[in-house]
């Protein structure tokens, strides 16, 4: 990536080189030359919202800025890139969602990310830092900034402007206005669940920004909840990509003698699952990960894997993140051990557990989604 402040060599995380999605796009180079064109002082405090893939505070680690991110990847990838180009150790203060902000923001810039609940949680949580004299700039591709995006940095913050569209880019300008009477925080948000889907009928689920459908439960996981598999004796059951944790607390509650692993990319996520386990009491053990698939989980150390694979990273449509997935299963399982996995049709998840398992039956399916079963022999 070319920038002001040089030739950047980015990847993104895990790195593989078949990969060619980019680890940055037009709006990451559309925010930096601006920066730099207008001279805007970056001596004080830098906050980066939502930066993808590090790309941001890759460009701008000699200003010694702070990363907010709700992705664990990101972080990873920040690690890498700045390793890459000599940055030392700490000169880019990491931060996650789930941390409390810098007291004081000078410069707040924010890579608009695809959830709106995610940005209005992070405006609030960063607003009382915000000073007549902070700079805000946000930015993001044109399809990704609605009216919706600008009214919520007005809302929250001050009157708010956008730029001219270049290379399908565009910036969001905010003047913040300290006597702005801002609303309360509606997250995270908490919801009572239907009937009629097994052990998690009735119980409570807690959702924090950014979790998908964190007002109502999603059809795919109503789907999951209706066929999950039954069974007991204390098995170590993992919820991989567990978003708001209701599958993993089902389990747990159908079987209290099993110890159940809730593992996300998303802070917000593992946030939600915890907070949904404790929120309905459930006896027993279990254990929140936030982490990159089962890395870091034992060869051969798990009984049941249930997973409800992503088929997007950010705007991008791809398998990868369900392929890696499926492989982590496979090596985490024992022998005779089963991975569980919920999709749309179209997607075709048989043919890959086929080709990594050698089998895949179906459980259950309907119109829209199928439940299907792979064993590790």
């Amino acid at each position: 990536m070319t920038t002001p402040w040089g030739e950047l060599a980015l990847t993104r995380f895990p790195e593989d080189p078949r990969d060619r999605l980019r680890a940055w796009d037009a709006s990451d180079e559309y925010l930096l030359r601006y920066l730099a064109q207008e001279g805007i002082p970056l001596s004080g405090t830098v906050v980066v919202v939502g930066d993808r893939w590090g790309a941001l505070v890759t460009a701008l680690a000699e200003h010694r800025p702070a990363q907010i991110t709700d992705s664990h990847l990101t972080q990873e990838a920040t690690r890498a890139n700045l390793a890459r180009h000599g940055v030392e150790p700490g000169a880019v203060r990491l931060l996650t969602t789930q941390d409390p902000p810098p007291g004081r923001v000078d410069v707040l810039l924010v890579r608009v990310p695809k959830s709106l609940a995610l940005l209005e949680d992070q405006l609030l949580r960063l607003a009382p830092a915000v000073h007549a004299g902070t700079v805000v700039v946000g930015t993001g591709m044109v399809k990704e900034i609605h009216t919706s995006t600008l009214r919520l940095f007005e809302r929250i913050l001050g009157p708010t402007r956008t730029s001219l569209a270049e290379k399908k880019a565009r910036l969001i300008f905010c003047t913040p206005d300290p006597a702005l009477e801002r609303p309360a925080s509606p997250w995270p948000y908490a919801y009572t669940l239907p009937d009629g889907i097994g052990p998690a009928s009735g119980r409570t689920v807690v959702n924090h920004a950014g979790v998908f459908c964190a007002d109502r439960l999603d059809i795919g996981t109503r789907f999951f909840l209706e066929h999950l598999p039954s069974g007991g004796g204390g098995r170590r059951v993992v919820d991989l990509g567990c978003g708001n944790g209701v599958v993993g607390t089902a389990v747990a509650l159908a079987d209290p003698a099993a110890e159940v692993l809730f593992v996300d990319e998303s802070f917000q996520a593992v946030a939600s699952a915890e907070a949904t386990y404790k929120a309905n009491g459930v006896p027993g053990h279990a254990e929140f990960r936030v982490g990159d698939g089962l890395a870091g989980v034992p060869s051969g150390s798990v009984d049941l894997v249930l997973n409800n694979p992503p088929f997007h990273s950010h705007q991008a449509t791809t398998d990868a993140t369900a392929w890696r997935m499926f492989t982590g299963a496979r090596r985490a399982l024992r022998p005779g051990g089963e991975l569980w996995v919920i999709g749309n049709r179209h997607l075709g998840y048989h043919v890959k557990l086929r080709k990594l398992f050698g089998n895949s039956r179906l459980v259950a399916s309907d119109p829209k989604f199928v439940v299907l079963k792979a064993v590790k022999r």
